[in-house]
């Protein structure tokens, strides 16, 4: 029987081994562990009626996978959006919060109403933004940062007090490390395109309202956001299960029986003859197999690999993590003088606070906590921030209850607390980012059998990782066929050659 080894317990690797058990039900799986349980970044506590995450909270829609393995494993039904009825983000300046104007996508404004408005921005910044319209493209050889990007097309105020919070917000970075081709690839493309942004914007509405001029209708609802009305109508921008993410693990898991997992097993090394891999363990045991899928972050990755291949390890400690902190706390509502009248805020770097953000989850999701409750999570840790982990429970939870109280008035100590630390969690698509990736996918070509997966290449979110786990399940699945093929043919070669060698001493008998 063919065998193939996954290492990995996050969402990609089991993604991985439940579509290589749907596809290929005649291989032997095992995935190995080195934690105690299965779920990675994802997981969720659920006590006294709260639902608290420790990882990501809710996944994108508009990106299929997140969603079809949702309705493949029965969970369709159990999915929730964000809150309809209060659809509201504050950024912080100067330590007060003023509203996120609506119709940003892609990071990028789509609507000169809401930014024509803001306060956020001054009337020079607007001026600035609106220079995008005459500004040329420029001509690039290779890449660009997010930031270079951002400022050379609207300018550093917009960056600064929107751009650079939302982005920290998604990759935990630094923009002026960040890749633009490897993070937002389109806005490059836009601007090739159309020639600036805002000629892209006014385009793009051009053919999705043919009917109506450059401006928004006066009769389009103020509340819904361009990311939401692109979508189904059913699925509003963001999604969750009812009881957390961990749903969605403990589905997958429901449905890899018959697949050897392994928990607390640290593979140490791997090796490659001509037949098979072998995976060694910490414990001094080796495994063989006929494939193998690394869905660990890549620099564990790079570990593992190191005596097989020094370039693809090269390749892969070249992408760099940041370590982050989440804090999630709950209080009566009475004890929270400020409404939680939105989804939270998010804070710029030129803030110089540690937190980049707090959720107001019971707002964003009011399942996720009892009726007269608020639940809070905030985010701590940017890139450069890698000593935020080291930091002790007191310290942390001091940080958060001392920010509530600047900003939501709350003087109490919180009924329910719970502290999730992310050691080298996020992967930072910095520049130079393609170039690694081309070098590994050119090193793996060179390993048949052999595939890695995981939220450290193409795409960070919970639908990226889980497309990654499946891509790799299927040339997983097409090596080991293509490979049988190999072999049958070679066996028909040898029999004709033996039936060729059998005839000719016949006839010389």
């Amino acid at each position: 029987m063919k065998r193939v080894i996954i290492v990995g317990g996050g969402i990609a690797g089991l993604s991985a081994a439940y579509r290589l058990k749907q596809n290929a039900p005649d291989v032997a799986i095992m995935l190995i562990e080195s934690d105690r349980r299965l779920g990675g970044k994802i997981t969720t506590d659920r006590v006294d009626g709260f639902v608290i995450e420790g990882g990501p909270d809710t996944f994108l829609s508009y990106k299929p996978r997140g969603i079809g393995l949702c309705r493949e494993l029965g969970l369709e039904d159990r999915l929730h959006g964000t809150n309809e009825k209060i659809r509201r983000t504050y950024v912080m300046r100067h330590g007060k919060l003023y509203d996120l104007p609506e119709g940003l996508t892609g990071l990028i404004p789509s609507r000169f109403g809401p930014m024509i408005k803001t306060g956020l921005i001054s009337p020079l910044g607007k001026l600035r933004m609106g220079l995008d319209y005459f500004i040329p493209p420029k001509s690039l050889n290779g890449d660009e940062s997010l930031a270079q990007f951002v400022e050379r097309r609207l300018g550093h105020e917009l960056y600064e007090r929107m751009i650079e919070p939302l982005m920290s917000g998604i990759y935990a970075g630094d923009g002026e490390q960040l890749s633009l081709g490897a993070t937002f690839p389109q806005l490059r493309q836009t601007e090739l395109e159309h020639g600036s942004l805002v000629k892209g914007m006014l385009a793009t509405k051009r053919r999705k309202h043919p009917e109506r001029n450059a401006v928004e209708s006066k009769d389009a609802p103020a509340a819904q956001s361009n990311a939401s009305r692109a979508l189904p109508e059913k699925w509003p921008a963001f999604v969750t299960p009812e009881t957390g993410l961990a749903e969605i693990v403990e589905a997958l898991v429901v449905r890899l029986k018959g697949v050897d997992i392994r928990l607390g097993t640290r593979v140490t090394c791997i090796d490659h003859d001509s037949s098979s891999y072998t995976v060694m363990l910490e414990d001094g045991k080796t495994l063989s197999a006929d494939a193998l899928i690394l869905a660990t972050p890549a620099y564990a990755t790079a570990y593992l690999v190191v005596g097989l291949d020094p370039e693809l390890a090269q390749a892969l400690k070249g992408i760099p993590y940041a370590s982050t902190v989440t804090v999630s706390v709950a209080y009566p509502l009475k004890d929270i003088p400020r409404p939680l009248n939105g989804y939270g805020y998010i804070i710029p770097r030129a803030e110089g606070r540690s937190i980049l953000a707090c959720t107001w989850t019971s707002t964003k999701f009011p399942h996720r906590a009892p009726e007269g409750y608020g639940l809070i999570r905030a985010f701590i840790g940017r890139a450069g921030d890698d000593d935020v982990i080291d930091r002790s429970d007191e310290e942390l939870l001091k940080m958060v209850r001392d920010e509530l109280r600047d900003v939501l008035g709350i003087t109490v100590g919180p009924i329910v607390q719970r502290i999730f630390r992310w050691p080298k969690a996020m992967p930072q698509y910095t520049l130079g980012h393609l170039d690694r990736l081309a070098v590994i996918d050119r090193r793996l070509a060179q390993h048949a059998g052999l595939f890695v997966a995981g939220n450290a290449y193409r795409g960070i979110g919970l639908p990226d990782c889980i497309a990654s786990g499946e891509q790799a399940a299927d040339q997983t699945a097409k090596f080991l066929s293509t490979r049988d093929d190999l072999l049958d043919g070679a066996k028909v070669v040898a029999r004709d050659v033996q039936f060729a060698d059998d005839g000719a001493d016949s006839a010389g008998g």
